[in-house]
This record gives C-alpha cells, structure tokens and sequence, in this order.
C-alpha cells in the first residue's frame, strides 16, 4: 500500500498573505503550485486587532462567522466576495483589504457546491472531499433538545469536527478524538479554557456517516448551524496530541510529513490557540504566532516557537501555550509535503 495517496498537498490546502491596498473587487491568487478553489477561507489581519473572519463556499461567500467570538453569522459585501478558480476575491474593508496592512488566508478545499445528505435524523447540506478527509456541513438543529445526528459526507469516522450555532451567539464547540470522555469532551475555539466534559455534548458520538450533535448543549434547538469535519489522512493530515516537556529542546511530533500549518492548544488547562504556518514563517524556527480564539495583531518573533521538519514538528520553546511541563497539548495539521510519496520519493528538510 502507497505511503500516501495525496502527493501534492497543495490541491487540498494552502496558506496566502497579502498586503492590503484598500480597493474594492480585489483578487488574491494563491500562490502554491497548483490552482485550488478554496471551500473554506479563514482570514487574519496580522497588522491589527481585527477579530477573524471564516468564510465558506456552504453558507457563501459574503458571509463571515468569527473564531474569537460568539456572535452570529454576519455578512458585509466589503469583506470576502467570491471564490475563485484559484483564491478568492475581497473588498476594502479592514478585516481584509485596509491599506498597508498584512493578511494571511488559511484555504481548505472541500467538495464544491453542496450536496443534499439524509444520513441523519436532520437533512443536511454538505460540500465533502474524501480524498482530502474535509466537508463543510451545514443543517438545522432538532425542535427539542436531545441527541440527534447529521450527515458529514466523509465516509470516514472524523477525528475533529468544530460546530457553531450561525443563527445566534454561541461559543464554538470543538471535538477531538480520543481525549477526555467519549462523547463528552469539548474544547471551545473561541476560548483559553481547558478541555471539559459534558453528558450528551456529542449525542451517540462520530461514526463514518454522521456526526452526533447534543441538542440544547453542543447547539441550540431549531437554530442554524455549520460544522467543519476532518477525518485523518495519512501524509497529509494529522490530529492528534503530546505532552510537554517544558523545555526549550522540547518535545518532536510525528507528523508523517513536511507541515505546512500547525494549529495546537493546550488542553489539560488554560491555553491559546497557537497558529503556526510555512508563509509566515519560511525557514525555521517557525516564530510568527496567531492567536486563533483572540483578534490580537500577530505575534512576530515570539516566545512560541517550533519547527517544522520533513517528518513533523519539534517544539522549541517553554512557553505554556505550547510546552509545559507534563501538559497535553492538541494539535492539527496539514502537509507541505508528505515524508514519502506514493512512488517512494522522500522529501526534504527546511
């Protein structure tokens, strides 16, 4: 069996950074080697104190829900207009375009225009792409509270599926397998706090054909709402966790390739969302730090620092955000290049 399916990471994912000039109707192009329509676009003003802003291609393009907060879906035609062919289109607004001031876009590729799904006990709308182990699934809550399920489309288990409520304010709910309590644990994205436990947060929990969603406590009852699903592919994608050593020759994750976007947090106690990438950060050690669950500027050359190798990611630093001793962290991960591809070819270390 190949080492990977997916040789060119690119077709799946890229990272792109611009730097605004204030005009409406302007096309970012990503620059990887490959042209890819992105299906979810997260945006970041590195420059200013801008919240984040998450577009898909499910809910579409000019409406935005933000990481670091709980509010509702919003949309403003100023911010991300369209997706293209090969990036995507903004306006002049600040949390996109202000002038002189710097952006990153994180782009998953999901499966397109969205498809009806009835595996559940609700119908769902679902943009899938089982090559890649990523689908955009939107549906509306039960009447009542209770588990019920939804269709994802992945035809894998996920191993992290991240929900929010996009009619109402509401924090983001975050599952990752095997941490805490089956069916129970959740982190919140929007949130510092440590992984917590809560009867019925997931229903009956993740199978291969639907995720379980606790209504009246993952989300509310007869509301609007979008989870993210990612299933694990081997030198692509990894989710997983490690302990920190609280050291600044810490701890070395195994990956299975060269990554190209690390997002960890820790959650055995309080602890930021940790955004790392290879745009920002083009050689090692990989120091340009994003805070996932706040609107604070870029963190350049911070205390948060890793590297990324030709096999995963190695932690070189002690700050608690991502090293304390005998803390467990979680992370995700996606590939610039798998260690080996399909045909055996290894690839190179930064």
């Amino acid at each position: 069996m190949a080492y990977t399916t997916i040789d060119n990471p690119e077709l799946f994912f890229q990272t792109v950074l611009w730097t605004g000039n204030a005009t409406n109707a302007r096309s970012i192009t990503l620059d990887g080697s490959e042209n890819m329509q992105p299906d979810w676009v997260w945006i970041k003003n590195r420059t200013d104190t801008n919240s984040h802003a998450l577009f898909d291609s499910v809910r579409g393009a000019t409406k935005f829900i933000e990481s670091d907060t709980t509010d509702a879906e919003a949309t403003n035609s100023g911010f991300l207009q369209s997706f293209n062919s090969d990036g995507f289109t903004v306006g002049d607004q600040g949390r996109v375009n202000a002038n002189s001031q710097n952006y990153v876009a994180w782009n998953w590729k999901a499966g397109g225009s969205a498809s009806s799904n009835s595996d559940g006990d609700v119908t769902s709308s679902v943009s899938a792409n089982t090559t890649a182990g990523f689908s955009i699934v939107k549906f509306t809550s039960a009447s009542s509270s209770g588990a019920m399920t939804v269709g994802h489309g992945l035809g894998a288990t996920p191993q992290v599926v991240i929900v929010k409520d996009i009619g109402a304010t509401g924090n983001w709910q975050v599952y990752f397998e095997g941490i805490g309590t089956a069916n129970q644990q959740y982190l919140k994205l929007n949130d510092t706090a440590a992984l917590a436990n809560h009867s019925g947060l997931w229903g009956a929990g993740m199978t291969s054909s639907v995720i379980g969603i606790g209504v009246g406590v993952a989300v509310d009852a007869s509301e609007s709402d979008i989870a993210y699903c990612f299933a694990e592919k081997k030198g692509y994608s990894k989710f997983g966790s490690y302990t920190g050593n609280g050291n600044a020759d810490g701890t070395f994750v195994y990956t299975g390739f060269l990554p190209s976007f690390v997002m960890a947090k820790m959650s055995s106690s309080t602890g930021n969302w940790s955004i790392f990438d290879n745009k920002r950060s083009s050689f090692n050690v990989v120091d340009e730090m994003i805070k996932g669950n706040s609107s604070q500027a870029e963190l350049a050359n911070s205390s948060r620092k890793i590297d990324f190798n030709s096999s995963g990611f190695k932690i070189r630093a002690n700050h608690a955000d991502i090293n304390t001793s005998g803390g467990t962290y979680i992370y995700m991960a996606f590939a610039e290049s798998p260690f080996v591809t399909s045909t055996g070819i290894p690839t190179t270390a930064r």
